[in-house]
């Protein structure tokens, strides 16, 4: 897939290699794609061949042993880790597929977190903040558990609390890495609605907004096929 300048999302020629005791291990190699804004693009492939690896390779949570990525024009490599953080808020959104909660903080505290430490929220009144906070968790069904901390809540709850924090700031970009893994089928069918209407009609939930693009790492062919376009990663290779 060639890379395009309208392109949100760009990679070239990735590579990811790690050493270990019997040597190196070639995770990734010679992996090049691009997404549009607004485009959803599926990442399929069985368990261990990568996919989790790419997805953090295209946020800038990793770095490749060889490459190139750019994010939102940015070529993430000339960045150190505050100027990754620095692109990434309020622009990018990730579900991790450990949830990565902070423990110490509630649901609410803890989907606020992206707003407070974004600076383009500056501006915004501290109650507006917890307002859109507060819509983020109605949206995938948890008002009712707002002020419990991870520990009170369910590995699915938990999931749900992880992919309003990723929706919150209404991202340019949206990574997901099975984001329906611990979910019931009646909630996930929920879930991917709601990351479909972000990809689709607008980030900001109306029909003339920003679109977000969706980039999501799943092994579920019919999840898949929901996206604009599916590719494969076998033995490190996008295909």
């Amino acid at each position: 897939m060639d890379a395009s300048s309208n392109s949100v999302l760009e990679a070239t020629g990735l590579e990811k290699r790690i050493h270990g005791p019997s040597g190196s291990l070639e995770i990734l190699r010679g992996l090049s794609l691009a997404v549009q804004p607004g485009e959803s693009l599926a990442i399929l492939g069985a368990s261990g061949s990568g996919k989790s690896t790419l997805l953090g390779l295209l946020a800038g949570l990793d770095a490749p042993s060889a490459g190139e990525v750019r994010l939102l024009g940015e070529d993430i490599g000339q960045l150190d880790e505050d100027g990754r953080a620095a692109l990434r808020a309020g622009r990018v959104g990730f579900v991790f597929q450990s949830f990565q909660l902070l423990p110490a903080l509630t649901a609410l505290e803890n989907v606020l977190l992206p707003l407070e430490l974004n600076p383009g929220n500056d501006r915004v009144s501290a109650r507006d903040l917890t307002v859109r906070a507060q819509t983020a968790l109605e949206q995938v069904g948890l008002e009712a558990r707002a002020h419990h901390y991870p520990h009170q809540l369910s590995g699915g709850e938990q999931q749900r609390v992880a992919i309003a924090r990723a929706i919150v700031d209404r991202p340019a970009v949206l990574f997901a890495d099975e984001p329906t893994g611990n979910l019931d089928a009646e909630t996930g069918a929920r879930i991917i609605d709601l990351l479909f209407g972000l990809a689709g009609p607008g980030s900001d939930g109306s029909t003339g907004g920003p679109r977000a693009a969706l980039v999501l790492v799943t092994h579920d062919p019919a999840l898949a096929r929901r996206c604009d376009r599916v590719a494969h990663i076998r033995d490190g290779v996008l295909e």
